[in-house]
């Protein structure tokens, strides 16, 4: 008999880690896990407030499933009892995690990728001083991307800050919606002299519209804009770029679907992250085979990851063992 249980978790950070919208010092977590009591499927979500989320929300959200998924409930069948989200997210992973291990094979067999291959994660600077966040890519110098966590005045400061203290890495930023439309018109030539390879989510996300009609001397990616395969067309002519994150698609099966629906309508695709364990970035990685940039570096934020957990060789992520996840 199939059973559900559900689980949230406190994981300390390696260092307080700031955006836009604020700083905190813990990944708060949630994972589901699906059990018959010889094979146990897991997922872990990471609730955000910033799309109206509580840990107690998503855990009060998947525990009001139970019945469902005890009788049998499929991917198919969570899509359409539940609306994207964490809450989705961590049933949907733990019954892809259920399923590879009850039939004996991987989940990227079963979703038909491949061999998997390893895959190079961006390493996010927190916001910071100019100051704080060039003594921060020094120290990172070697990778070869960085993201950068910006906020709208004082951004070129920090941008210049990183790019003198790590002069061969890749650069992306990351507003979090916290610019406005001036900072956005002024910092992006700016910025593209100094070698920025993309912009993440200047503008709020009900406030884009005008991304249309300005000049992008740099590539312009959606996150908070980008949801699931129903915000694509709202996207066209605003933004280069989608940022998939399976918190917000509401797990792995939206996540292909996104992804390869962006890829047919000529976006190109970055695959994200919350800040959370080696079990969250698991199921990401396979998202990331087929993107163009990925940003899978939750687990190097941490003072201590889940174990086993994936392995990390600098910016190198390779892929997930089947005690991890799928």
């Amino acid at each position: 008999m199939l059973r559900l249980t559900v689980s949230r978790e406190a994981w300390p950070l390696a260092a307080p880690f700031a955006i836009s919208r604020g700083s905190r010092t813990t990944a708060e977590v949630v994972v589901a896990e699906i059990n018959d009591g010889r094979i146990r499927g897991r997922g872990e979500s990471v609730p955000y407030a910033r799309y109206k989320e509580t840990v107690e929300g998503v855990v009060a959200a998947i525990e009001a499933m139970r019945e469902v998924v005890v009788a049998g409930l499929d991917r198919d069948g969570l899509a359409q009892a539940m609306p994207p989200g964490a809450a989705r997210n961590a049933l949907d992973l733990a019954l892809w995690d259920f399923a590879a291990k009850a039939e004996g094979k991987s989940v990227a067999r079963m979703a038909e990728l491949g061999a998997l291959r390893p895959l190079t994660t961006a390493y996010t600077l927190g916001l910071d001083t100019p100051e704080r966040m060039g003594a921060a890519a020094a120290e990172q110098r070697e990778r070869p991307l960085l993201k950068l966590k910006l906020t709208g005045d004082g951004d070129l400061e920090r941008v210049r800050a990183v790019r003198e203290n790590a002069p061969a890495a890749r650069i992306i930023v990351d507003a979090n919606e916290g610019w406005t439309v001036e900072h956005f018109a002024a910092l992006s030539p700016a910025l593209a002299e100094l070698g920025v390879a993309l912009i993440e989510q200047p503008l709020p996300a009900d406030a884009d519209a005008v991304l249309a009609e300005l000049p992008h001397p740099v590539p312009v990616c959606a996150d908070e804009a980008c949801h699931t395969r129903a915000d694509l067309d709202g996207l066209a002519g605003k933004y280069e770029w989608v940022n998939i994150k399976l918190d917000k698609t509401g797990g792995l099966t939206e996540a292909l679907a996104l992804a390869a629906a962006a890829e047919r309508k000529g976006f190109r695709v970055m695959v994200g992250c919350m800040i959370g364990t080696s079990l969250a970035m698991a199921p990401a990685f396979l998202v990331g085979q087929s993107a163009q940039l990925v940003d899978l570096d939750g687990p190097l934020l941490l003072a201590r990851d889940r174990q086993p957990g994936l392995r990390y060789d600098g910016s190198t992520i390779y892929p997930p063992m089947p005690a991890l996840w799928g």
